[in-house]
This record gives structure tokens, sequence and C-alpha cells, in this order.
């Protein structure tokens, strides 16, 4: 008889107890959430339309696809990914220097692996802060051999918008959004070694 009028006395006191109410999350905090969301979606948008460009540029001249390398003038049939551009297209300041390295294997297999190694990583998500930092460094590359006051503008050309899209990606964490970067910051490696993010 104890027994039940203890469990029925802890039975009154639960019923009369206060329940506690979540707390409505006011409309600003919704926002900004929905806002760093949204956000994060168009850099990952933006990610991705930069590593296509680097991507794309690399299939084309692997295989000469025909838009901008003719299919004998591709890599995989002998062709130079970058004699065309240095020896006629370089211009500016450095124009000789970079003329001097027109066709150099070593050039060639440089730009075929930077575009690959930025294009893929990009497209992925994965080891974004590294291959942004490879596409800053080439585009200013590119920049300066041919770009530098540009026919249609003062001084600012797609190079300089892209670099600045790249340290973009760098900064906002493009690779969280629209592919593997959130699975890949959080494997043992990358937390070890956070400039692989």
């Amino acid at each position: 008889m104890v027994m039940i009028e203890e469990r029925t006395r802890e039975a009154f006191v639960e019923v009369l107890a206060p329940t506690p109410v979540a707390r409505p999350v006011p409309a600003a905090e919704v926002a900004a959430t929905d806002r760093t969301i949204t956000t994060g979606y168009v850099w990952g948008a933006l990610r991705l339309a930069m590593g296509w460009v680097f991507l794309w540029g690399f299939i084309d001249k692997l295989f000469g696809l025909g838009y901008a390398t003719a299919r004998d003038a591709a890599w995989i049939n002998g062709g130079s990914p970058t004699f065309g551009f240095l020896n006629f297209g370089a211009k500016g300041p450095f124009a000789e220097l970079y003329k001097s390295m027109a066709g150099s294997v070593i050039v060639d297999w440089s730009f075929m692996m930077g575009l690959l190694l930025i294009g893929l990583p990009l497209m992925l998500g994965i080891g974004v802060r590294l291959a942004a930092t490879g596409g800053v460094l080439m585009l200013t590359l590119m920049y300066t051999a041919g770009f530098i006051l540009p026919e249609h503008n003062l001084f600012l050309d797609e190079h300089i918008v892209y670099a600045v899209i790249m340290i973009g990606l760098i900064t906002a964490g493009g690779g969280r959004y629209l592919g593997f970067g959130g699975w890949w910051s959080k494997t043992r490696l990358v937390e070890r070694f956070p400039v692989l993010k």
C-alpha cells in the first residue's frame, strides 16, 4: 500500500510539474542560418564552375576535342599544350620570357598537371585550399603571359576575376557544399593537416 501511494504521488508530481517549453527561435537567427546555407551553396556552385574551367582545359588539351585544341594538336597525339599560346600569344613585358618556355616538356607537364590537380579537387570539393592556391598562381602566370592591359578593359580580365573567386573559395570554405568537402574535412588526415581542406 505504501508503494502504491508513493507511485501515485510521483505520478501526481509529474503531472503538475511544469514542462520545459522550447524557446522560439528568433526570426533573425533563422534568416542568418538560411543566408549562411545559401551562401555556402553559392560558393559550392562557384567552386564547381572554376573546377570545370580547369578540368575542361585539361581534357580538351589532352584529347584535342576541337574547342580550343584541334585533334592533331592534342597532347596524346604529340602536340604541345603550351607552344601555341606561349609562342604566339605571349605579349607584354614578360613576352620574351614566356616565348622561351614555349613547347618545353617540363612546362607542358607542369601546365597539364596544374590543370588536372586544380580542376579535379575543385570539382570534388576536396583539397580546395591547395587547389585554389595553385589556381591563383596559375592564373597569375597566365595573366602576366599575355593579358596585362587586356583588350576589352583597362586592366581587368577573367584571369583576375577567377583569381578573386579562388581566394574566396579558400577563405569561405568552398568545399563544404555540393561536394565531398564535409566528409573530407572530418578525416584523420585533414584533421591533422588542415591545409588539406
